[in-house]
């Protein structure tokens, strides 16, 4: 059986190095990390796990708590998380919570059994208990919580609805119906407010009947749009909270024997994989969703080793990318400039 002696031979570093980087690698260059996981993988080491948790105290397990894991966006943060945890030789412990709060308690105790170090919550609830006086590592991501007690990392997504609200406006669009997020989610608030945030910037009234209710799923735009193209007076384009939501409305605009952009715009949020080989592709606000995974996991491993906690929030940056699933309305007089 190998040993660590071996390693440290074989990688051409002392012993002292090679124990370092199976517990703290950020300590180690990245040139020398290699070496030594090169030479842990030809000689089929395998460190004590339970001798190296002992000196250090920690487990090298991070917790990711995800809402739903068969959404698109979600599974794009979890890639970036899983890179980020391996790179820094962290394990990723994933649940998939579907929101409920008993089972994102449940993982957030391994915290407290010392069986994880830390956690990632990518949904606005905290876990831990608010009259706790420690404050246990977790970072908050995503959909965050506004009360200041964890790190943070979120979109400006009011700013980002407001700029995809004013492409529609500024493609001459009047009647902009919006389909939502789930009613209490903050990423849902916030992008209301910057949907009517823009409407009132242009004087544009707004109209609750053209606001329909969803849950980010292909369904709830599917029923969304269903309920906006009865309408005596339909939309001209429609705004949907999440792409998934844009391309379930697609579908039944093309049910309803309509065509888009021609008949109605169509605009979506998050810039998943899919919405780039729509027919049409479909405009949308792009947020770096593998950066957020990343960030988070280098930001908890921040708090966790006790680093500087400087960047206590991180906001990411968005794009608005228009394809050709939006343009002027056919019964309006406005002319590009």
């Amino acid at each position: 059986m190998s040993n660590i002696r071996e390693v440290a031979r074989l990688a051409g570093v002392s012993v002292a190095t090679v124990s370092r980087t199976l517990t703290s690698p950020d300590r180690v260059r990245q040139a020398t990390r290699d070496k030594v996981n090169a030479a842990v993988e030809q000689t089929g080491y395998r460190p004590n796990l339970m001798a190296v948790q002992f000196r250090s105290r920690r487990t090298a397990n991070l917790v990711i708590l995800v809402p739903k894991i068969a959404n698109t966006f979600f599974a794009r943060v979890i890639s970036g998380a899983q890179q980020a945890a391996q790179a820094a030789g962290y394990r990723l412990l994933l649940c998939d919570t579907q929101g409920r709060e008993d089972i994102e308690r449940e993982f957030a105790e391994l915290v407290d059994a010392h069986q994880a170090d830390g956690v990632i919550q990518l949904r606005a609830y905290d876990p831990f208990p608010a009259d706790r006086a420690d404050t246990p590592p977790m970072i908050n991501a995503c959909e965050v919580i506004k009360d200041g007690r964890h790190p943070t990392i979120s979109l400006d997504n009011q700013a980002a609805a407001k700029a995809m609200t004013e492409h529609l406006i500024g493609l001459g669009h009047r009647r902009i119906g919006l389909i939502k997020g789930p009613q209490n989610s903050p990423l849902t608030q916030d992008r209301v407010a910057g949907y009517q945030a823009a409407l009132d910037q242009a004087d544009i009234p707004s109209d609750p009947a053209i606001i329909c209710h969803g849950d980010f799923s292909l369904r709830a735009g599917y029923d969304g749009a269903a309920t906006l193209l009865a309408m005596p007076e339909r939309p001209t384009a429609l705004f949907c909270e999440s792409d998934e939501m844009a391309i379930g409305a697609l579908k039944r605009i093309k049910e309803a024997g309509l065509r888009v952009p021609d008949d109605i715009s169509l605009a979506g949020f998050d810039d998943i994989a899919l919405a780039q080989y729509c027919d049409p592709p479909l405009t949308t606000i792009t947020q770096p969703a593998e950066t957020f995974g990343r960030k988070a996991v280098e930001m908890l491993i921040n708090v966790i080793e006790k680093k500087s906690t400087a960047n206590h929030t991180a906001i990411l940056p968005f794009k608005l990318t228009v394809r050709e699933s939006t343009a002027p309305p056919k019964s309006s007089n406005w002319t590009r400039p």
